[in-house]
């Protein structure tokens, strides 16, 4: 901020002090320039013709520096075929006048006749009463004096624009500095936080960084949350497998017979638990990137390819919405829709039907998936989504599917009920979704 606040008043001191050095400067040698006029005015005013067709001033100029040798401003009246009548100061000196042409307006032009002296001269052609000649009538002034204005201005704009420039830098580093302040105040505040162990921000700071604190804080109770649900899931499976390997010791310590039988019935059960924590946890996981967004027919028709290869005998059509996206991170998605529709397959009579965003006026996206098999009894619908719950323990499967399903839904804010298929007479899955806006 300070470079560029540098830059910018540079260039725009720069651009300014130019375009007012060209101001002054000018209104300098356009004063200097009428000065000259002036005399010209004056010396054509005082001249008249004589007896002899000369040409003589009736009245002197009041300027004494015409009569002083050398000193820089000079007048000089010529005409062709007439004596050149010079002022004194001249001395033996002539102006060379271009009058080869009728000036009948004041004509300015700079002159360097004179190589250690530079003028600044004007002329005009005039025709005096009582004679035919064209008299040049020419003034001129050394520009010394004009040049040193022009240095003395110059100096002045440079010293005065810098003083200005370095004056405007120190106050845009004191606006900075007190602009960026409160972010200061916010950087103390989270230090705080480490050093005390608060877990938000609560210090009163300015209205501009509020938004922030905010977010911080929004910040701090999402990673508190996740910590809480981390901290919750480890809890319950550690007390979910407590059980299993407290029977797995007592058989051990005791010799029991069925000691094989034990092992293989707990570490199923110890695996069930695991599966179904390690599902939420990437889930949970998945969901804090954020901007997670997946496009559900094309997870339902990967999903379709994938369950039709395992169960070949299986018809599974899937329509709706194509388009529709959901704020769900596609692994997730396909396990969902994996254990609806693979149950379906599974426990159905072989057909499966799928339709996606069957409600599309509301926020959440429903996906329907029915089935042609014998259902699921209402008082046992609440039960199903139990970790381990099956009803049918004639094929295999680990009772997780539906437990994984509604926890990985819950997660992303959807939710999964059961009902009776219309169509199919089977179960009907309602998956609900939250919406890509």
């Amino acid at each position: 901020m300070a470079i560029i606040a540098a830059g910018w008043i540079a260039v725009l001191l720069l651009g300014g002090g130019i375009a007012l050095d060209r101001t002054l400067t000018n209104l300098v040698e356009r004063n200097f320039d009428d000065q000259l006029e002036y005399v010209l005015t004056a010396l054509i005013a005082s001249a008249e013709i004589g007896p002899e067709g000369e040409v003589f001033l009736y009245s002197q100029l009041g300027d004494q520096r015409f009569f002083e040798p050398n000193s820089g401003v000079y007048w000089q009246i010529s005409g062709k075929g007439q004596e050149t009548f010079p002022s004194r100061s001249l001395w033996d000196r002539t102006l060379k006048v271009q009058g080869d042409h009728f000036d009948s307006e004041p004509h300015f032009y700079a002159s360097g006749q004179f190589p250690t002296e530079p003028l600044r001269m004007v002329e005009r052609t005039v025709i005096l009463p009582g004679s035919e000649t064209r008299w040049t009538f020419a003034v001129a002034s050394a520009t010394e004096e004009l040049e040193a204005q022009n240095s003395r201005i110059r100096s002045i704009l440079v010293w005065s624009f810098a003083v200005l420039g370095l004056g405007l830098f120190l106050m845009t580093l004191l606006q900075i500095r007190y602009g960026l302040s409160p972010l200061r105040r916010v950087r103390a505040a989270i230090q705080n936080l480490r050093t005390t162990g608060a877990n938000r921000i609560t210090e009163p700071l300015p209205t501009e960084v509020e938004p922030l604190v905010e977010e911080i804080n929004s910040l701090l109770a999402h990673t508190e949350q996740q910590a809480e649900e981390a901290r919750m899931h480890a809890g319950n499976l550690a007390h979910a497998l407590k059980t299993p390997l407290t029977v797995l010791t007592n058989a051990a310590t005791a010799r029991a017979p069925d000691l094989g039988n034990a092992v293989i019935r707990e570490t199923r059960t110890m695996q069930r638990h695991v599966d179904h924590h390690l599902a939420r946890a990437r889930a949970v996981g998945r969901r804090a990137v954020g901007h997670a967004r997946a496009r559900v027919f094309q997870s339902a028709e990967a999903v379709r390819r994938a369950v039709e290869r395992l169960y070949p005998d299986s018809r599974i059509d899937i329509a709706g919405n194509r388009l529709v996206e959901v704020m769900i991170e596609r692994q997730d998605l396909d396990e969902i829709l994996g254990n609806l529709i693979e149950n379906a397959a599974k426990y159905g009579g072989g057909t499966v039907f799928v339709t996606v965003d069957a409600d599309d006026t509301s926020e959440q996206c429903v996906i329907w998936v029915e089935d042609d098999g014998t259902g699921i009894p209402e008082g046992d619908r609440e039960r199903i989504f139990d970790r381990g719950a099956r009803l049918d323990t004639g094929k295999p499967g680990t009772g997780l599917g539906l437990a994984i399903v509604r926890d990985v839904a819950e997660i992303y804010g959807g939710s999964v009920e059961l009902d009776e298929s219309e169509d199919l007479g089977g179960l009907l899955v309602k998956l609900s979704l939250p919406r890509v806006a």
